[in-house]
């Protein structure tokens, strides 16, 4: 009978190969010229993008109409790259975006399958992610559909919602193969809905705070004085606007991932890459005790069920309700 030392080695290593086999050394061949010719957008159309980007202008890319009449079937599916440290998410939503649904209700039917068919891939971690999704998800309170669904490349430290779901927890080494890989999945693999949550934030105006990405200022709202509260009520309040994803991380992790990106942003230098990252997070997790529970002692312990008690209180009710947690 082998050792749990011996189980554990082996355990080990069958799930590295398996990690190696699946980004990188097997699988599926994948033909450049069939990936291109599955996601390469109308070049008109990505002439007209960037220049109504770049104009702030939907009608920037107007020009471009005169090389197609509009008419006949547009077979192909979109690709264009974009380096948000130059266009914003926002712009693209805003110009981008504008710019196809312009051309669409002008009769262009490629540019109307182009938009239909839009699929988003972003490169980057959980913010940066999550900096796309909130400037996507203005398309549904504008009524302008439909909203592209978003594939990941995980190039972040713990991509958790690039884990969550199936867009794996790290980038590989051999990244050509990769990134056809995830191109190709991104034409296919179904969608799947991510639990957003949109958060209002009032303050007393006048304070100024360094807000992330996700965290916008809104008008500042005059209160109305004759409210019945405790205390006395500022003039004005300044509101921030914003959305949270539901997905994965709750508690002492989304500490250890503010302390993280707190340290980056204050020492940029101690943070250029995943290795170095990786290591930061780890001892920042040490340090809120993950591995010093006591619970886990305690087989009796073990599992959420027996650690968590979760309430929440239905819409037009005053009653909170215990969610059950299941075992698994």
């Amino acid at each position: 009978m082998e050792s749990p030392n011996t189980v554990n080695a082996v355990a080990v290593r069958s799930s590295f190969l398996d990690t190696l086999k699946g980004c990188s050394f097997s699988g599926i061949k994948i033909s450049k010229e069939d990936l291109k010719r599955k996601i390469t957008m109308h070049e008109y159309l990505r002439f007209a993008i960037r220049d109504a980007i770049s104009e702030e202008n939907i009608e920037g890319g107007k020009r471009h109409a005169d090389v197609t009449n509009g008419g006949g079937e547009c077979c192909e599916c979109p690709l264009v790259v974009f380096d948000l440290q130059n266009v914003k998410p926002n712009e693209f939503v805003e110009y981008g975006l504008g710019c196809l649904e312009k051309f669409a209700a002008n009769g262009d039917i490629c540019a109307k399958q182009t938009r239909e068919r839009l699929r988003v891939v972003v490169a980057g971690g959980d913010g940066t992610v999550g900096w796309v999704l909130g400037c996507l998800g203005e398309l549904h309170k504008q009524g302008r559909s439909p909203i592209p669904p978003t594939a990941v490349i995980p190039l972040g430290t713990g991509n958790d919602l690039s884990r969550s779901f199936g867009w794996g927890g790290s980038f590989p080494l051999i990244w050509r193969s990769a990134i056809k890989r995830t191109l190709d999945k991104a034409t296919y693999s179904p969608t799947s809905r991510l639990d957003s949550w949109k958060l209002s934030i009032s303050m007393p105006s006048g304070v100024n705070l360094d807000t992330p990405h996700s965290l916008k200022q809104t008008d500042e709202v005059v209160i109305n004085q004759d409210l019945e509260v405790l205390g006395k009520l500022p003039e004005k309040v300044s509101s921030y606007q914003g959305v949270f994803y539901n997905y994965f991380s709750i508690g002492m992790d989304a500490q250890v991932a503010y302390g993280f990106h707190h340290l980056r942003n204050e020492k940029p230098y101690l943070a250029q890459g995943p290795i170095s990252n990786k290591m930061i997070y780890s001892g920042y997790s040490c340090t809120q005790g993950w591995f010093f529970t006591p619970c886990m002692a305690d087989p009796g312990l073990r599992g959420l069920k027996n650690i968590l008690r979760l309430h929440v209180k239905r819409l037009n009710s005053s009653e909170w309700e215990l969610v059950p947690i299941p075992s698994r």
